[in-house]
């Protein structure tokens, strides 16, 4: 017997956040459980409230009778529940979340961590910090970036430009010039764009930074603009990267001709055991990949994942990992550390500190 349950939680951010397409001031997680002969394992996913209910009501009756073992089986039997619910958005964030709970259940009835269950390819993942948000002045972007290089030893930071979908480039550039003095010459300046830019308005940022060295430039257009993408793509320095929105296998396939990196979300992408597939496609197209936010529910993954590249350091859920989650890890030195010391992912809920957000 598998049972599934869902909650969500919505937490405040620490300062108003944006990038140059969205803003927002609360961030959603919504953590499915997976329980069977005592034991509980824990996923998420970051996303509406409404992912709990497709959690319970969807997902849960199809694996109430199966073998909590029988993981294919099991996000098998997920995967065909969802057919009619639509796989890509809010089913796959559900799917997502429940197949990491049934993946961290399993490795703690068997008492093993998670990353030893899947394999262990790094005892520590590289991870970049991630931030510099539109909405930040000067001075809070300022002190981001140089914690995260300077007092972390994290070297490689990111940050959002595409101010107003793309209606501001003079402030981008003038952001990415000022991130460069506060991280100095030794740090790698990645920057993500969120798809605001048209194609030849991506390639002349590109161009007009090209003294800053950067060495990452994020959905510089639309994730769905693949031709576009493949156009940015060998025309600028930096690697192209995308892939934060592959909700399935295919999305992977038709994407790897045109990026230099593939991110996957294990929070959207159908959880762990896609993750390890869509890292396989990308490795049959000679491309390493990026862990995209959620980091904490990325370590194992990511540990097991011989062609990763890193992790994404976020810091709204960094904080919110930190705040919900008992046993989270620090990110020192340019890595974070995979916690083999302790059954499954290694976090335990802080339930009553945990309640204070409740909303579903």
């Amino acid at each position: 017997m598998t049972r599934l349950g869902a909650r969500a939680y919505r937490v405040p951010t620490d300062a108003p956040e944006g990038d140059g397409t969205l803003a927002w001031e609360g961030t959603t997680l919504v953590l499915a459980t997976a329980e069977a002969d005592g034991h509980t394992g824990l996923g998420w996913t970051y996303g509406p409230r409404a992912v709990a209910g497709i959690v319970t009501d969807l997902l849960a009756p199809v694996v109430a009778d199966l073998d909590p073992d029988d993981v294919p089986l099991i996000w098998s039997a997920m995967r065909s529940r969802l057919r009619n619910a639509g796989r890509p958005g809010v089913a796959g964030l559900a799917l997502s979340a429940a197949d990491c709970a049934v993946w961290d259940l399993k490795a703690r009835r068997h008492g093993l961590p998670l990353a030893r269950l899947l394999g262990v390819a790094r005892h520590a993942v590289p991870v970049y910090g991630s931030g510099g948000f539109t909405t930040y002045d000067a001075e809070r972007q300022h002190r981001q970036l140089s914690g995260w290089v300077h007092e972390q030893g994290i070297p490689r930071v990111k940050i959002k430009i595409g101010e107003s979908w793309g209606g501001d480039v003079r402030r981008d550039v003038t952001r990415m010039a000022a991130a460069r003095r506060s991280i100095g010459d030794d740090a790698e300046l990645y920057v993500d764009a969120n798809g605001a830019y048209q194609r030849k308005q991506a390639i002349r940022v590109a161009q007009a930074a090209a003294d800053l060295d950067l060495r990452w430039f994020e959905e510089p257009v639309s994730s769905d603009d693949l031709a576009g993408l493949g156009q940015v793509r060998d025309r600028v320095r930096p690697d192209v990267a995308t892939g934060e929105y592959g909700y399935d296998l295919v999305y992977f396939q038709r994407m790897a001709p045109y990026v230099d990196c593939l991110q996957i979300d294990v929070t959207r992408c159908g959880g762990i055991s896609e993750f390890l597939r869509a890292a396989a496609v990308a490795a049959a197209a000679g491309l390493e990949v990026s862990a995209h936010c959620a980091p904490h529910q990325h370590l194992a993954v990511a540990a097991a994942t011989p062609n990763l590249r890193h992790l994404e350091w976020f810091h709204d859920h960094v904080r919110i990992e930190s705040l919900l989650f008992d046993g989270t890890v620090p990110a020192t030195g340019g890595t974070a550390p995979v916690p083999l010391d302790r059954p499954g992912n290694g976090l335990r809920l802080r339930t009553e500190r945990a309640d204070e957000y409740r909303v579903a």
